[in-house]
């Protein structure tokens, strides 16, 4: 596995720019649209549980659970711009995560932010 397989993040030709900050330097706000995201849940294979299982007895990183996660987040993070530029927005401000267990069958990811319009100023 390479380093594209336990990060993300968007690419220089975003559209849609995500930060986690309020504001973004260089730019204003021109206007806010509002709160966006996008939320995805995934379930675990009886592979992975399985090696899971295993692995925590021993210790160490559970390298395919870290993928899968990394995946589900990068898929949560897509929606949440797809859903920016859908209303209009250029940038997506205050943007965070928030995972939680999904009736004990997955986990479920959201990504969350405000929808804004931004300009060079």
């Amino acid at each position: 596995m390479g380093i594209e397989d336990f990060g993300g993040g968007q690419t220089a030709q975003a559209d849609v720019l995500v930060v986690t900050t309020n504001d973004v330097p260089g730019y204003q706000v021109t206007q806010v649209i509002g709160e966006v995201f996008g939320l995805t849940v995934r379930s675990r294979h009886l592979g992975s549980q399985i090696g899971a299982g295993l692995k925590s007895m021993i210790g160490g990183e559970l390298k395919g659970l870290t993928k899968t996660l990394v995946e589900t987040r990068n898929q949560a993070m897509e929606r949440l711009v797809e859903q920016a530029r859908a209303r209009g927005a250029n940038a997506v401000l205050m943007m965070r995560f928030d995972v939680s267990e999904a009736a004990d069958v997955g986990t479920e990811v959201c990504a969350y932010g405000t929808a804004a319009v931004i300009s060079k100023g």
